[in-house]
């Protein structure tokens, strides 16, 4: 079984050809969050994939709760055998908003990012680690149309993009929707730029 050293934690990885493996992106929205988290923060991650940015902030962070939802079921599997609770759903799905004991501080989504045509999508579950639709921000849309409901007052979301998703569309959105935008942190990688983006209401 392959695992990543990272922190305070070995993060097992299971099947790779099931599981997106945790690369830069993830490495990033890890560090952004570690900036955020204080203690006695509820925090959910959606599409936590083998679960490593919450490993390892459950590692490495005292009192917090955490819990993450994951729609491939072989990476919620993986996330579950990393210690993290799980609810295998699409994005909010599985969390019922209405309970005020369901709101989150923050939530944080590395989602898929990458344009992605039909004749270009990877078969099986590990599509969707990878397909952003056409524009790369359909599923990023999505969330940020829901996120609100489950944020408590003045709860911050963190959202890993790449500079091919359109931030300035990204921010747009974000903006229209009530939140102060800010890029946290960014790094160049290869052909593109990835960054943070923190909304906060």
């Amino acid at each position: 079984m392959v695992e990543i050293e990272y922190g305070k934690i070995r993060v097992k990885l299971g099947d790779t050809d099931l599981v997106y493996e945790p690369a830069e992106d993830s490495f990033l929205l890890a560090e952004a969050a570690f900036k955020e988290v204080k203690p006695g923060m509820h925090i959910l991650e959606v599409g936590t994939g083998s679960g490593f940015v919450s490993a390892v902030l459950l590692a490495n962070l005292k009192d917090i709760s955490l819990v993450a939802t994951e729609i491939n079921p072989h990476a919620a599997r993986c996330a579950k055998a990393n210690g993290v609770e799980v609810i295998r759903t699409d994005l909010f799905r599985g969390i019922n908003p209405v309970n005020p004991e369901i709101l989150f501080d923050l939530i944080l989504f590395n989602p898929p990012y990458l344009p992605t045509s039909r004749e270009e999508r990877v078969p099986g579950w590990l599509n969707y680690a990878f397909d952003g639709g056409i524009s790369g921000r359909e599923t990023l849309d999505r969330f940020l149309d829901e996120v609100r409901n489950y944020l408590r007052p003045g709860g911050k979301i963190l959202v890993l993009i790449s500079s091919i998703t359109g931030l300035g569309d990204v921010k747009d959105k974000m903006e229209k929707l009530g939140f102060a935008v800010d890029i946290v942190e960014r790094k160049k990688v290869s052909f593109e730029e990835l960054l943070v983006v923190k909304g906060e209401l």
